[in-house]
């Protein structure tokens, strides 16, 4: 997250730019100052990615988007969600204890031992690379991780019909069938409010998560979906 800021001049600029909204004025940024104004975009968000293309739609209208892909998709209800029950108060009301606990703990602790741990846990859940979670587990990262989350259980509560009705030729949902986030009943809710939209049941049972174990599944997946239907789109 520092050296996201630290990329693009204009993200000194963004208000709060660790929080949910500052997060989406960021990616509206680049998109405007970043891509030739000609060049037609297909946006693809997983999780809380899929509330911020939403509200890129929303917000930057120009923007030449002809369509979107919202995977697993946390536009709504996160904070009741069974993951999100949980994950609210230790986001809201515990984080700051979870800071001072990464302080005493991870700020002394060698880098030698940071990355013995995390080859373990790796080895557990079958990842090759060590580098993403060596930055993640500097308590930089996890305080702006941590009050991000905080922001999203309290902001993405109503799913925004709005949106979804005026873009709904432009977007593809895919729910997951296991998925704690975002349960089959968010999924049967807006097949039922917009039955004519492609709104996807998973087949395959691919968790959440699958950035651990399936991305090549949704990559291979997503391929198929954008050479089948861009001539269409």
């Amino acid at each position: 997250m520092e050296q996201q800021a630290a990329f693009y001049p204009n993200a000194q600029e963004i208000k709060d730019i660790y929080g949910l909204r500052g997060q989406i004025e960021h990616k509206i940024a680049f998109l405007r100052s970043q891509v030739p104004k000609d060049v037609k975009l297909i946006l693809i968000g997983h999780s809380v990615g899929s509330y911020m293309v939403l509200q890129i739609l929303k917000h930057a209208p120009e923007l030449p988007v002809i369509h979107t892909f919202l995977l697993f998709p946390t536009i709504e209800r996160m904070a009741e969600s069974p993951t999100g029950r949980i994950a609210t108060p230790l986001l809201c009301w515990f984080r700051y204890a979870l800071y001072v606990t990464d302080y005493l703990l991870l700020t002394p602790c060698p880098d030698i031992v940071k990355s013995w741990l995390i080859n373990i846990v790796l080895r557990v859940i079958n990842l090759k690379t060590e580098l993403t979670l060596m930055n993640v587990i500097q308590p930089f990262c996890l305080a702006n991780a941590a009050y991000l989350g905080a922001q999203e259980m309290m902001t993405i509560v109503k799913r925004d019909d709005d949106i979804i009705k005026e873009h709904l030729s432009k977007l593809t949902f895919y729910y997951g069938t296991s998925d704690s986030w975002c349960p089959t009943k968010y999924y049967e809710d807006i097949k039922k409010d917009f039955p004519e939209g492609d709104i996807r049941l998973c087949e395959k049972n691919i968790p959440h998560a699958f950035v651990f174990r399936f991305s090549q599944d949704i990559a291979d997946m997503i391929a198929t979906w954008v050479k089948d239907n861009l001539s269409k789109i």
